[in-house]
């Protein structure tokens, strides 16, 4: 079991900018690390991810105002987001790959971020 201590979340206006951390109760086998996002009645989407060899992947929409990077452990991760609009508007979910004999994902409690005027 993974345990996480996220933060970060919170309230913006649009064209504004948080920050989100991540800790990972593990580094052991962890492969990636990543954000994901859930509004109700949607399914949840891949925000970006990173990997232990600073690999990253994000998703198409958010590049260019995205940032993934990682903290000086490998088991903790940032997402700073810049020029918030009102759609990313969302819980953010930090997520883990372990990777032993199996791959295993694990799941935050995610953060809540509003965007709104």
């Amino acid at each position: 079991q993974v345990n996480f201590v996220e933060s970060g979340g919170g309230w913006a206006q649009p064209g504004g900018s948080l920050k989100l951390s991540c800790t990972a109760s593990t580094s052991l086998n962890l492969h990636s690390m990543g954000w994901y996002r859930q509004v109700p009645g949607k399914q949840r989407e891949l925000v970006a991810t990173i990997t232990s060899q600073y690999s990253t992947n994000y998703d198409l929409d958010i590049k260019d105002r995205f940032t993934i990077s990682r903290g000086k452990t490998k088991n903790t991760v940032y997402l700073q987001m810049n020029d918030l609009r009102l759609e990313d508007t969302a819980v953010y979910v930090c997520n883990a790959v372990v990777l032993d004999r199996y791959r295993n994902d694990y799941w935050g409690q995610g953060t809540q971020v509003t965007v709104s005027l």
